[in-house]
């Protein structure tokens, strides 16, 4: 058995699919979240995966005083992936402070807690936010691109909060870190046992895709037709959620098993290739052979127009890459939302 790892926002979409890959690799985990976007019932989907049932405790980071008792109860913590944040970027822009309240304390209780419990790395979950719209000569983005001020709110959590780590481990306080900029995942597990499934109307693409291909919603919208793109529609870098999920295994060896890196460290952790929303929509339709409802609609406040990023410092670096195609991962998506609806859970 290698080090135990504390994943808050555990039972989160890519919180979920990691400690999969964690617990697959060896690793211990206990998992906090408080639930707010996530289901308990995730712990059985990751032990059905596994074999191994990962502790879990029902906790608001934000809270120190509970996140203290965690640490002193689980003595042998030594490295965190935080997850645990509010990811929405349409909804930071309506509820900001919700959004700096919860995605900043979270990691300020993290941080201080760390050098008093021993803890010695943290992975942080950023975004490719940080990069703001990158100029034409920027894409695909580096991770020496510049940083940009953040169209959202929620992009600006994830610069600020890379600051904070930055400013903390410059002080001298004995800890290390990789911070992850990832583009945006997608996909489910395999298995179909865990998934994207987000309380209430999904705010990512994907979620939404598959449950108006089942009916759940009446209808797709794509927001906005009129961007600097081939087809009109923004870019991103579509990622499968297990190849990222293995990327945070990759990037906890190094902090806890590699004495000679730095201490502070970036990764884009992306495909390397833009592909725009209807090109995903399409190729959800071929992948799958469902026909979707959809719609164009005005541009949505905060969107970056495209995105994608240069992943050749995770390749070499960490020794990670992203395997799976985007029309497998479409269909695993799918496979997931047809679980949820043959289990009850959604879509019936």
């Amino acid at each position: 058995m290698k080090q135990t790892i504390l994943v808050t926002g555990g039972t989160g979409f890519i919180g979920s699919h990691t400690t999969v890959e964690l617990q697959q690799a060896g690793y211990k985990v206990v998992i906090v979240d408080n639930l707010s976007n996530s289901k308990v019932e995730v712990v059985d989907g990751i032990e059905k995966i596994t074999g191994v049932r990962p502790d879990f405790e029902q906790v608001d980071c934000c809270d120190l005083k509970a996140m203290e008792s965690v640490f002193a109860k689980y003595k042998d913590i030594k490295g965190i992936i935080h997850f645990a944040a509010s990811k929405a970027v349409g909804e930071s822009v309506e509820k900001p402070l919700l959004y700096y309240r919860n995605n900043i304390t979270s990691l300020l209780n993290m941080l201080e807690l760390m050098p008093k419990f021993n803890v010695k790395g943290i992975i942080f979950s950023s975004s490719c936010t940080v990069y703001g719209q990158p100029t034409p000569e920027n894409l695909p983005v580096t991770e020496e691109a510049p940083i940009q001020k953040a169209l959202s709110p929620y992009g600006n959590t994830k610069q600020i909060n890379e600051e904070i780590i930055c400013d903390f481990i410059h002080s001298g306080a004995p800890i290390k870190s990789i911070i992850l900029r990832y583009f945006n995942p997608i996909g489910a597990h395999p298995s179909a046992y865990i998934g994207e499934l987000p309380n209430g109307v999904p705010m990512n693409l994907i979620p939404f895709v598959t449950q108006t291909a089942i009916g759940i919603r009446k209808q797709l919208k794509i927001f906005g037709n009129d961007y600097n793109t081939p087809d009109g529609t923004c870019i991103r870098d579509y990622i499968y959620v297990v190849d990222l999920a293995k990327a945070h295994v990759k990037a906890m060896e190094r902090v806890l098993d590699n004495p000679d890196t730095e201490a502070v460290e970036y990764f884009n952790i992306g495909t390397g290739s833009g592909v725009s929303t209807l090109e995903v929509v399409e190729g959800f339709e071929k992948a799958t052979g469902v026909k979707l409802n959809w719609e164009y609609a005005p541009r949505r406040e905060g969107d970056i127009e495209k995105v994608w990023g240069n992943v050749d410092k995770a390749n070499k670096v960490l020794g990670w890459k992203a395997e799976n195609s985007l029309e497998d991962t479409l269909r695993s998506a799918w496979k997931w939302q047809l679980k949820l609806k043959e289990e009850g859970i959604i879509g019936n």
